[in-house]
């Protein structure tokens, strides 16, 4: 294919990407407005508009007021013309989501389905995947993919978990789900994909730090919009950051880590393995919940403070404890500011917004943006 000609369809699939993106961040356009904004003649908008409707990307809303004149025809971003499905795989249950292009949650259901490292889990985890997108009625060729979260360090490439003791899957590999799934399917950290969710959800912040508070601890460093995931794909360990040198066992056997003091678990073995039933008794005002309770905060913002030094930005408590935390978090912060050298009031300290299910959207949204933001 000629150089001219190669270029010439690059050009026109920038200008269509474009003028997508465009729409995708507002409500209603006309044509004009789009030609406007993004310094583009109308025949060339024309075009692309008929394009991307013959896509079934975007749709006619109706007319726009008028400014004089005939009404200009309003076009809008269509988030249902696909979707992804997210998948958050622990030690003891399973969640899906299905996520529309705009982010937004359409179903989930959670299945009490302990993970076993053989053949007939996958098989199981297929067949749930397949009954709950029967059960909604979509389109199969309007599925992205499947985003499958695990509690395990990922390969680069997505398709080997390196390390996930949690699961004991070390070892494993995408191609054990994806022999079931019909769809295109990627692994990815919970962490990674709870911190994704979140950075989605906040819109204008680029820089985060996300800790996640569930049953393991687990962690995700963005920096101007992006993962960061290090030489070795563990960027954002931070469950095994050491706090207490000598301190309690971790699981993955060293001592000191911040799981072993941070994790939900702490809370929820103090009262009878629930969660919800600690911060109940902690309401109540039971003085023993709120002995563990502010061993906890100590530990926590130990941890937070150092993660504000390294990394001077906003950090975003989230995980199961995270979905508690706003009748806590000026009492966090407080603690917090006590701890730290520049700062007097812990405002950088933040409560996740996204309070269930963050990981499996997160999982979903590997798909979405890409989709968003390449097409």
């Amino acid at each position: 294919m000629p150089a001219q000609k190669t270029n010439s369809i690059e050009v026109k699939r920038v200008n269509r990407n474009r003028i997508y993106c465009y729409l995708y961040k507002k409500e209603q356009l006309s044509k004009q407005d789009i030609a406007y904004a993004l310094k583009m003649s109308l025949p060339t908008v024309t075009q692309n508009i008929k394009e991307l409707q013959e896509l079934g990307l975007i749709e006619e809303t109706g007319t726009l007021e008028s400014t004089g004149g005939r009404k200009a025809r309003a076009i809008s971003f269509k988030s249902n013309a696909r979707f992804a499905i997210g998948l958050d795989v622990t030690k003891n249950h399973i969640s899906v989501v299905l996520v529309d292009l705009g982010g937004n949650v359409i179903e989930n259901q959670h299945f009490n389905h302990p993970f076993i490292n053989r053949r007939d889990y996958f098989e199981e985890v297929g067949r749930l995947i397949r009954q709950f997108v029967d059960e909604l009625h979509i389109e199969h060729s309007k599925i992205l993919g499947v985003g499958i979260a695990v509690p395990a360090i990922v390969s680069e490439d997505q398709q080997l978990v390196t390390y996930s003791p949690i699961l004991g899957f070390t070892g494993g590999t995408l191609k054990s789900f994806a022999e079931f799934i019909p769809y295109p399917c990627m692994l990815c950290n919970d962490a990674n994909a709870a911190g994704t969710a979140e950075l989605w959800s906040e819109g204008e912040m680029k820089d985060m730090v996300y800790l996640s508070l569930n049953d393991t601890v687990g962690g995700a460093v963005l920096v101007d919009g992006k993962l960061c995931f290090g030489k070795n794909q563990r960027g954002g360990a931070l469950e095994h950051m050491t706090i207490v040198p000598g301190g309690k066992t971790c699981y993955c056997g060293q001592q000191g880590c911040l799981d072993a003091y941070c994790s939900a678990h702490i809370l929820a073995e103090s009262a009878g393995g629930k969660l919800e039933n600690f911060f109940a008794n902690l309401e109540r005002g039971s003085q023993r919940h709120r002995k563990v309770w502010d061993e906890y905060l100590q530990m926590l913002t130990l941890a937070t403070n150092n993660l504000r030094m390294i990394f001077d930005c906003n950090i975003i408590l989230g995980g199961h404890v995270g979905s508690y935390l706003d009748d806590y978090i000026d009492q966090l912060r407080e603690i917090a500011a006590k701890r730290n050298t520049f700062e007097q009031d812990g405002s950088y300290l933040q409560v996740c917004d996204y309070k269930v299910e963050a990981t499996a959207v997160g999982a979903a949204l590997m798909y979405i943006t890409p989709f968003i933001r390449d097409f």
